[in-house]
């Protein structure tokens, strides 16, 4: 995964163990792909500041992530539900009413379960 990418993956994981003004550069940096100069701007820091601060919160992300592996967990039901997903739609496709029938339940409920995972 691309650096930028991955570090805003985690800052949705993660985000909240950072402070407000961490949380903020990482937001304006990542997400809204501001600038250092303009973070700093806004901040009233020097880009070395903004720089440092990125940097410091950068680290906390991918320290809680190696901790606790909720990122990596959570790409994991997704990927396994999908996996229930096709596996049910083999048996969906099949002469007996009844498989197919509980088939289709399988989906439902593994297509609920993604949403609720997602949110």
């Amino acid at each position: 995964m691309e650096k930028n990418v991955r570090i805003s993956y985690l800052f949705d994981f993660y985000g909240d163990i950072l402070s407000e003004k961490q949380s903020r550069a990482v937001e304006l940096y990542y997400n809204d792909d501001l600038s250092l100069g303009e973070i700093a701007e806004q901040f009233g820091i020097s880009r070395q500041g903004v720089r440092d601060l990125l940097k410091r919160s950068e680290t906390l992300l991918v320290e809680m992530e190696e901790k606790l592996r909720l990122a990596e967990k959570f790409e994991c039901m997704l990927e396994d539900v999908e996996k229930i997903i096709v596996q049910a739609l083999k048996i969906r496709n099949t002469d007996d009413k009844e498989a197919a029938e509980c088939a289709q339940m399988i989906i439902d409920t593994a297509e609920k379960l993604k949403i609720r995972i997602v949110e």
